[in-house]
């Protein structure tokens, strides 16, 4: 029998033609939500509405992960994983080609179904992309490699932020009081050309999708439908929700989307509001906001990478409780800085983040055997947290609430720490029940990620 290899081969299986093309997957996804993440500033000011009403974009945005995830797990259960991903790069193309007809109609609503459309693409990518990956070698090794590949994802989300800080450095610049009094007819012109600004990258994404479809379309990757069930879905859901260590997992993932989108939503509103205070216009505040939040993404980017490297030495679980700790006393610090000091702990949140969603979702894998792809919809339905937390972090900022005297875009962090507090109870729980106790009480020490 041919030795086995920790990474890409069971056996002498090799699979790693199917990860590099998956993991390109993962970038595209990557880029997707974080050229989009950052728009709600950019969409209240070139559509004159208010911060709520524009956070209804990473509310749509995520709802599509909600509301496809499981429809793409019945489906790759009754097809394969590669079909998964096919259905998720099509309907990924369709959306970025409905910001054409979008940006024709002028109005704010047209582009939210587009982001829906493209969203529920991403649902079935991330849907079948994440348990194929974990799927793709070793047991031992499913959380280092997935954390490698999502390390691709972080590379294609610093692409997208930069992408994101291009739109705000090209649209006119003129302040959102400004706007405001225009005329009609000079507001429209306006918009156009912001429109035409904003529209570019997601209609150049979406010819790479095209792209990317056909390679995996033409190319034979390796057989996924070893792993199957005969069990029916409404039984694999009862096991599932049986399963602890799943259901915690999800309820984590949950919260840790909704501190990632919240963090990286709102730094354009927490740092505009320290640059203008410094004397900055509000064009070049947002400008140097979006460049701090571009270097957030790079130390995400870095963390990924730094971070799979330390699965070598370190359990995920304690990995995870660990970062979650920094992450706490950064947003803190966020949260009573009022100077540029406060936006330094932002940034240092985004390297906390980093090791996050992978490990949460690999942890929370362990054990469901043969369920895994109706158990890989629950998480991925779990970044339903992207859409419930936004909403209520700018409802804080819009009601100009403040405490202990300090600016209401620093109270209303208070939402990413809260989720961070549920990250690190998953993380210790996971450290207990893995490497200390069994679910039956017993002790036990269980294989690590080495």
């Amino acid at each position: 029998m041919a030795k086995e290899s920790n990474f890409f081969h069971i056996e002498n299986k090799s699979y790693i033609t199917a990860w590099v093309l998956i993991t390109i997957c993962f970038a595209l996804w990557g880029f997707a939500n974080n050229v989009t993440t950052p728009m709600v500033g950019t969409f209240s000011k070139i559509f004159r509405i208010s911060t709520t009403e524009a956070s209804l974009v990473p509310v749509v945005f995520n709802m599509g992960y909600f509301c496809l995830a499981f429809p793409a797990a019945m489906f790759i259960q009754k097809y394969s994983y590669k079909w998964g991903v096919l259905v998720g790069l099509g309907l990924y193309a369709i959306g970025t080609l409905l910001f054409l007809p979008a940006k024709m109609a002028g109005s704010f609503y047209p582009f939210l179904s587009a982001y829906f459309i493209l969203t529920c693409g991403l649902s079935f990518l991330e849907t079948s992309s994440n348990p194929y990956i974990y799927s793709l070698g070793s047991q031992k090794t499913a959380i280092p490699r997935l954390n490698a590949a999502q390390a691709f994802n972080a590379i294609g989300s610093l692409v997208g932020m930069a992408i994101a800080g291009s739109i705000h450095s090209h649209i006119i610049p003129m302040d959102s009081r400004i706007r405001m009094q225009l005329p009609a007819k000079q507001f429209e012109i306006v918009k156009a050309h912001d429109l035409d600004i904003l529209i570019q990258p997601y209609i150049y994404i979406g010819a790479v999708v095209v792209l990317v479809f056909v390679l995996v379309y033409l190319l034979k990757l390796p057989n996924d439908t070893d792993i199957h069930t005969t069990k029916g879905t409404w039984s694999i859901l009862g096991n599932l929700l049986k399963h602890k260590n799943y259901r915690e997992g999800v309820i984590a993932e949950f919260f840790y989307v909704g501190a990632q989108v919240t963090c990286w939503t709102f730094i354009i509103q927490y740092g505009t509001r320290i640059f203008t205070a410094e004397g900055m216009t509000e064009q070049a505040a947002e400008v140097l906001s979006q460049k701090y939040n571009a270097f957030a993404m790079f130390l995400f980017v870095c963390g990924r990478f730094i971070c799979t490297w330390l699965m070598r030495w370190f359990s995920p679980s304690r990995l995870l409780s660990t970062l979650g700790i920094i992450g706490i006393v950064a947003l803190l610090g966020t949260i009573f800085f009022t100077d540029r000091n406060g936006i330094y702990c932002l940034v240092m949140v985004s390297g906390c983040l980093s090791l996050m969603f992978p490990t949460i979702y690999g942890l929370a894998l362990v054990g469901v055997g043969d369920e895994i792809k109706i158990a890989s919809a629950g998480l991925v339905m779990a970044i339903l947290g992207g859409s419930f937390f936004p909403p209520i972090q700018a409802a804080l900022i819009q009601s100009q609430i403040s405490l202990l005297g300090l600016p209401c875009t620093n109270v209303s962090f208070l939402i990413p720490l809260i989720c961070l507090l549920v990250v690190v109870w998953y993380g210790h729980r996971t450290y207990v029940r893995f490497h200390i106790i069994s679910d039956d009480g017993m002790p036990t020490v269980r294989p690590t990620a080495e």
